[in-house]
């Protein structure tokens, strides 16, 4: 059973379809993100989705022998999961905003790194909003700040369709990342909204902001929706 959910949603013809969860256990969205995966595989006609959440205190590395990143896995604060994403060892926790957009890649010309780039300029559009001027580095990933790290990415395809997807470090306590080498990048300063503007939001708030701007740029990832985009984009 799928948990009790916030629906932004766009209204009419529906191109994606967003929403809030609240706190979640981390297995939990993976169960739901597995779910919807599957759900797409056999329905190509299924919504696109992108769950906005929060999650107890966890840490995750992608499948990779190299492993060097936890430093010390054995005696990490908070579980450990290996899932299927690229990327090394990060931390999720409350005060993040945690987003899995389910799309499906093969109406977006199956093209990975254009998914990619439809990430990053999602989360610097949102930051925008709140007068933070941020951008990529070359050769790394993540949205950063000179050299703070606000965001990170790490995702998983099955069967062109996408799953896990991006973490944005909206308030509360960072330290957590000094427990391991976040995203494999050494020596880096890990950032939040909250640092960077000294004001506190809450990651339900900016949740609002990144739904509005995903509803509204996705015609610019699917290659069958280029054409139109949703006039009638709702917020509830």
């Amino acid at each position: 059973m799928n948990p009790p959910s916030q629906c932004f949603g766009v209204a009419g013809d529906s191109m994606l379809a967003v929403r809030w969860l609240g706190r979640m256990k981390f297995a939990e969205a993976l169960v739901l993100q597995e779910e919807l995966v599957v759900k797409k595989r056999e329905n190509r006609g299924a919504s696109d989705e992108l769950l906005l959440l929060e999650h107890e205190p966890v840490y995750t590395i992608g499948r990779t022998p190299d492993q060097s990143s936890l430093v010390d896995a054995a005696h990490l604060p908070h579980p450990l999961f290996a899932i299927n994403r690229g990327g090394q060892a990060t931390y999720h926790g409350p005060g993040q905003l945690i987003g899995y957009p389910i799309i499906d890649l093969r109406r977006c010309g199956q093209d990975l790194h254009r998914y990619l780039r439809w990430l990053e300029d999602l989360l610097i559009q949102t930051l925008a909003i709140y007068e933070i001027s941020a951008r990529t580095r070359p050769g790394l990933t993540g949205v950063w700040i000179d050299k703070r790290k606000i965001a990170s990415l790490g995702v998983g395809v099955r069967h062109w369709i996408t799953m896990h997807g991006f973490a944005l470090n909206v308030c509360g306590d960072l330290a957590p990342f000094a427990r391991i080498i976040p995203c494999g990048i050494q020596n880096v300063t890990m950032t939040s909204v909250e640092k960077e503007t000294g004001s506190t939001f809450s990651p339900e708030e900016v949740s609002h902001r990144v739904a509005e701007i995903a509803v509204h740029s996705i015609a610019n990832l699917t290659t069958e929706g280029a054409s139109r985009r949703p006039d009638n984009a709702l917020l509830i």
